[in-house]
């Protein structure tokens, strides 16, 4: 299961498909680095360059390194988007995440247990 953290947004200036290189925390907000600590991990991210975005799930080296593992949705028909110029990338929970961690009760519902 990959890690999420709170608060992160870094930039970067890597372009292409490949390894993202992380630049540094926006103002405001905490890097990968001090969110995760200098051990490698699963993480979940999203990318934003211009007008396009990706959410996937990524291996973080514990510096500055995210590599794009496996996306899970995107602009680009979830396919790795190019990036281009300076890049923003968050750490964020995706919807699969999200809609997973709610499966007990979404079992319990279909055979008729109320759990509220």
């Amino acid at each position: 299961m990959p890690y999420i953290a709170d608060r992160i947004q870094e930039t970067t200036a890597t372009t292409g498909t490949g390894t993202v290189t992380l630049a540094g925390a926006v103002a405001g907000y905490q890097t990968f680095a001090t969110g995760f600590g200098s051990d490698a991990k699963t993480v979940q991210y999203l990318l934003v360059s211009g007008n396009l975005w990706e959410v996937g799930k990524g291996t973080f080296n514990g510096t500055t390194g995210l590599t794009r593992d496996t996306v899970r949705s995107s602009s680009s028909g979830g396919s790795l988007i190019t990036l281009a110029g300076t890049s923003n990338v968050y750490c964020t929970a995706g919807a699969e995440l999200l809609d997973n961690s709610n499966i007990g009760v979404q079992l319990a519902s279909r055979f008729g247990y109320r759990m509220f």
